[in-house]
């Protein structure tokens, strides 16, 4: 219902409710056109049941008179005016005067309103809460209820090193809370022990089906891996974007670098090409590939099997300081920019067997290309490169085309 309509009524004489509701359908109908009718109105619950509340008192009868409308607001007023009509209940002298007409929604309306009030005084009235106090708390929750100190050498790890089937083996404490930040629990640190290799992590290792070190994109993980390869058991090794670190990578990047993980034998390879070197001042002097190191172009196109196709494609490369990738059968992977050939080979997960690229061969490179296994590198120049994978080919256009 829409409204409630209230009214007084004030009968000079002794009756009952019944006499009373009798008289209001009786002397209400047919004032107006029948759809207006009390009874018709009822039947199709336009208006609800007529509820009247009496007492008797010196021999005549007052009371109230309630009456639910679900009509519009101009026929309630209507229907409030006809009720005023009746003049008699029995042979008795009746004064009906309306009161007031209720709105309901505005009632319930007001109802919202100060409930809201007092929700609205009773949050004020709590302690406003501090982000900052919350980040804390779960970043220490987090902290405390997963990352535990493991075996005797005390090693920071997660909860599940001893009963996952794989084991994660980072470089520090760091990251480990990083890891399992994003859900990885079987990772434990090598825990900052200084040349030796703490015996716990050995035996924690020797236990597992398959053991992934994930070490920084730097030559400290790298001689980090050197020396824990030759102590621990360890079946693959993922590292992060060169020149960052695990502690500081996203989920998605720390996923990536884990698919990415290479057999220990290749990561072992690809070391070799991060021996350290004397770099001049100044900018770096492209050269000529040692001699010693050159392959004859007919053995180059009879190992690689190079078909013309991908000669002309290699031929028309110069000038445009652009990279052709190619898989084992040289189909075209990709053709990127040569400024942006380094993250794109340590970020592909794409089937990189060769590359010809209108630019130098940087040590840089070959330390990207030697980590994915890259077989063929064909450039414009190289630079002074002191060491490369044994199983890596690097040749310049003119050695290739000439």
């Amino acid at each position: 219902m829409k409204y409630v309509v209230r009214a007084k009524v004030e009968i000079a004489g002794v009756v009952e409710k019944p006499d009373i509701i009798g008289a209001i359908f009786g002397q209400t109908e047919g004032l107006f056109s029948p759809e207006y009718d009390l009874r018709e109105l009822q039947d199709k619950g336009r208006i609800g049941r007529i509820s009247v509340e009496i007492r008797q008192t010196n021999g005549k009868t007052v009371g109230e008179l309630i009456i639910p409308s679900n009509l519009d607001k101009v026929e309630t007023a209507l229907l409030a005016a006809l009720v005023e009509t009746v003049d008699k209940v029995g042979p008795y002298a009746t004064k009906v005067k309306v009161v007031e007409v209720i709105d309901l929604r505005q009632e319930k309306l007001k109802k919202v309103v100060e409930r809201a009030k007092e929700i609205l005084r009773d949050l004020l009235q709590e302690r406003a809460v501090d982000v900052k106090e919350v980040l804390a708390e779960v970043s220490e929750a987090v902290k405390i209820g997963e990352l535990i100190e493991y075996g005797p050498d005390r090693l920071p790890a997660g909860p599940e090193v001893e009963t996952s089937e794989t084991l994660v083996i980072v470089e520090g404490r760091a990251d480990v809370i990083n890891l399992l930040k994003y859900g990885y629990r079987n990772v434990v640190a090598v825990g900052g022990a200084k040349g030796e290799v703490p015996k716990t992590l050995v035996e924690l290792a020797q236990g597992k089906k398959k053991v992934i070190l994930f070490v920084d994109g730097d030559r400290v993980g790298s001689m980090i891996a050197k020396n824990l390869t030759s102590n621990v058991k360890i079946d693959l090794v993922a590292r992060a974007p060169i020149g960052r670190e695990v502690e500081e990578l996203t989920g998605k990047e720390i996923q990536k670098a884990l698919k990415n993980a290479v057999p220990i034998q290749t990561f072992l390879q690809s070391l070799t090409a991060e021996a350290p070197s004397v770099k001049a001042e100044g900018p770096e002097v492209a050269v000529q590939i040692p001699e010693a190191e050159a392959i004859p172009k007919a053995e180059v196109l009879e190992t690689y099997m190079i078909p013309s196709k991908a000669l002309e494609n290699i031929s028309s490369l110069r000038g445009t300081l652009e990279a052709v990738i190619y898989d084992e059968s040289w189909n075209e992977l990709d053709r990127v920019p040569v400024k942006d050939l380094v993250d794109y080979i340590l970020t592909t997960d794409k089937p990189v067997n060769a590359i010809a690229m209108d630019g130098i061969a940087t040590p840089r490179l070959i330390d990207a290309v030697a980590v994915k296994n890259v077989k063929l590198v064909l450039c414009h120049r190289v630079a002074a490169i002191t060491k490369k994978p044994a199983d890596l080919t690097i040749l310049t256009f003119d050695e290739l085309l000439q």
